[in-house]
């Protein structure tokens, strides 16, 4: 229909109305916070190596002004002494990233992740491993947990739905080259690819397998263990984990306790935390033997390579499992290299985030190894839970022989705690990365003047 002459008298008149543009959003602060539980007087957590943890998170919040109420959250676990300086070393990453846009950050992850690990000054105090890469594996996470909230997505969710090139675009394949090209993990990724929306409903449905570790800790005295492996039993687990290596005589005891309640069929790993040289490893677990444990976690130094593979060979069919203490994707890989692991445990926050997880997750599926991630302390579970579930879902996609641990403490500090019913991880629907701690806890908690410590011996 043409336009009437009175109509474009009107439009030949009508006043300019300016357009409002909306400012870009911008991070507008990064906020840390010492936070400390006193897991020591009670002795959960202890170990051979770790007698007296305080089991603690370098915390992080990540606040902008694009006023959708989103933040982001993260955390580098510590078992206490020392979580200051983790702490400060969060606040050191402030400049890089107060103040820049949201959008160009949450576009570009896999250039963010490098930007931060490659920096040409933070780099000399690692370079990838240490205080300052816990430190910028806080910060990644927490962009990444923002990332997911804003999308309505829980993140292995998120990262399920990308498509392998956006996948291999996260990942810096320096140093990884010899064991795993980009064209490889595309490889991987592609073959996964056709069954992610089966896979998607059995995880949605069924969940994802655990053990527990909550019968196990060192301190604990044998009627305890004994009545913790039999609730393990009741509450479905069909594997526990008993911590070993301080006395042989008490570990023998304790894996006969656990092995009378526990049946022939319930998977019993053991884990050294570290202890032993390799010859008193290998020596050890054979005297453990009898009792027919899965797996020996942790067995010697997390950095000795040969060392692992060794001990690998020496105690088959004996399994070794290892990596929460492994620095950094390039120890994974040599690892892998060498045969050194039969089950790889992988970390949520020792490595630099999200994005090298996808990198150890892609090596694994390279060279056929389950990932059985290490989940113990304050925030583990409900972060790795989305990396073992976006590896069943993306990677690797099985969960044959795969199996996140477990343990039922500090859980009720969180704003989307992990739940287990029938000895199996109910995959998490809300959006983020699981990570928000309650306000109240970042309070109550902190440390040294939290109502927790206010009276406590420091």
């Amino acid at each position: 229909m043409p336009v009437s002459e009175s109509t474009e008298q009107i439009l030949d008149v009508a006043p300019t109305i300016p357009v409002q543009v909306r400012p870009e959003p911008r991070f507008l602060s990064l906020d840390t916070y010492d936070v400390r539980f006193p897991t020591s007087r009670e002795l959960d957590g202890s170990d051979a190596m770790n007698p007296d943890p305080d089991y603690s998170a370098a915390y992080v919040v990540l606040r902008t002004d694009a006023g959708d109420g989103h933040e982001g959250h993260g955390f580098a676990f510590t078992i206490g002494r020392g979580n200051d300086v983790q702490t400060a070393a969060i606040d050191a990453l402030r400049p890089f990233v107060v103040g820049r846009p949201v959008d160009a950050v949450l576009g570009d992850l896999g250039g963010f992740w490098k930007e931060l690990v490659h920096d040409s000054q933070l780099r000399w105090l690692g370079p990838e491993k240490g205080v300052m890469h816990m430190a910028i594996s806080a910060v990644v996470n927490a962009v990444w947990d923002l990332a997911a909230k804003r999308a309505g997505r829980p993140l292995w969710m998120l990262l399920a739905e990308m498509s392998p090139e956006e996948l291999v675009s996260l990942v810096d394949f320096r140093y990884l080259s010899d064991a795993l090209t980009p064209d490889e993990a595309l490889e991987i990724l592609r073959r996964a690819e056709p069954g992610r929306a089966g896979r998607t409903e059995r995880l949605l449905a069924s969940g994802y397998p655990a053990y527990t570790t909550s019968p196990g800790w060192l301190g604990y005295d044998d009627a305890k263990l004994r009545r913790l492996c039999e609730e393990a039993l009741a509450a479905g687990f069909t594997q526990i984990k008993l911590k070993v290596g301080a006395d042989l005589s008490d570990d023998l005891r304790r894996i006969r306790i656990a092995r009378e309640v526990c049946g022939p069929d319930v998977r019993i790993a053991v884990d050294a935390n570290q202890r032993w040289d390799v010859d008193t490893a290998i020596a050890w677990v054979r005297e453990l033997a009898p009792y027919h444990p899965w797996w020996v976690e942790e067995p010697t130094s997390p950095d000795d390579v040969l060392g692992h593979a060794t001990i690998a060979r020496a105690i088959a069919p004996i399994k070794v499992a290892t990596g929460e203490h492994v620095q950094n994707r390039i120890v994974f890989k040599q690892m892998l290299q060498a045969d050194a692991l039969s089950y790889l445990q992988l970390d949520a926050a020792r490595v630099a985030g999200v994005n090298e997880n996808v990198a150890i997750l892609l090596l694994a599926a390279k060279f056929g190894v389950p990932v059985c991630p290490h989940a113990g302390g304050v925030g583990l579970c409900e972060l790795v839970q989305h990396l073992s579930m976006f590896d069943y879902v993306a990677v690797s996609g099985s969960m044959e022989d795969r199996i996140i641990e477990y343990v039922d403490h500090l859980h009720e500090h969180f704003v989307d705690p992990v739940a287990i019913r029938d000895g199996r991880y109910q995959t998490p629907t809300a959006p983020g990365f699981s990570a928000t701690m309650r306000a109240e806890t970042l309070t109550e908690f902190a440390y040294p003047h939290g109502p927790a410590w206010a009276e406590a011996v420091v």
